[in-house]
């Protein structure tokens, strides 16, 4: 099978299929880093907090049908968690971000996993991120540690470096196989595009960002 490939966004923006993933976890885990290297293969160390919501697209090939990923990127801070909930609802993936080296950050992990239960459908694929895993000097949060929680809760694990992209392609693209297999496959709440013109109008909100929260 062939690797997923970028659509280059001066060629044709036809798609087959649209999935919306969404970025959840503490500020300071390095969300907004994570969407910037995937959906743009850069990085920067600079630490600007996102404001509300921010979102990126990125189109691959899977199993020979083109697929838009709508990616949204959510702000950590609690002043703006009631902005963000509404969100939950809309997503067919999510991905919860921890850093390695903040025990906070990983404990709140199931804070937000009873954000998930309480806002998003019941069948929305997770996947459970421990980010900065380029710092193994700084580490506090032992692999297996991650590996027994996202365990726990039935679903997938991988720690993550945006600064060295380690492990951020696979994630991004193993949660959007398993999408596919469960809503696209059996044609299910799936958002198509037939006309595959690239010009469907998504109804998405207005994002406002302050950049990259690393």
């Amino acid at each position: 099978m062939s690797a997923p490939s970028v659509t280059s966004a001066n060629k044709s923006a036809a798609y087959d299929y649209l999935i919306k993933l969404l970025l959840i976890g503490d500020s300071g885990v390095g969300k907004s880093c994570l969407l910037l290297r995937f959906s743009e293969d850069s990085f920067t160390p600079s630490f600007i907090t996102t404001i509300g919501i921010d979102f990126k697209i990125r189109t691959i090939e899977l199993e020979g049908k083109r697929i838009k990923l709508q990616i949204w990127d959510t702000a950590g801070q609690e002043r703006f968690r009631t902005i963000t909930t509404a969100y939950y609802r809309g997503a067919m993936g999510i991905l919860l971000v921890y850093d390695v080296t903040d025990e906070k950050s990983f404990g709140n992990i199931r804070n937000w996993i009873r954000n998930i239960e309480q806002h998003a459908t019941e069948s929305v694929n997770k996947m459970l991120i421990g980010n900065k895993c380029d710092l193994p000097e700084k580490k506090v949060v032992d692999s297996s540690r991650g590996k027994a929680l996202a365990d726990e809760h039935g679903i997938k694990f991988l720690e993550t470096s945006a600064k060295n992209s380690i492990n951020v392609e696979e994630a991004f693209i193993s949660l959007a196989k398993d999408i596919k297999k469960r809503i696209i496959d059996n044609k299910d709440e799936l958002v198509s595009n037939p006309q595959t013109n690239g010009t469907q109008n998504l109804g998405a909100p207005k994002p406002k960002t302050g950049g990259c929260e690393c």
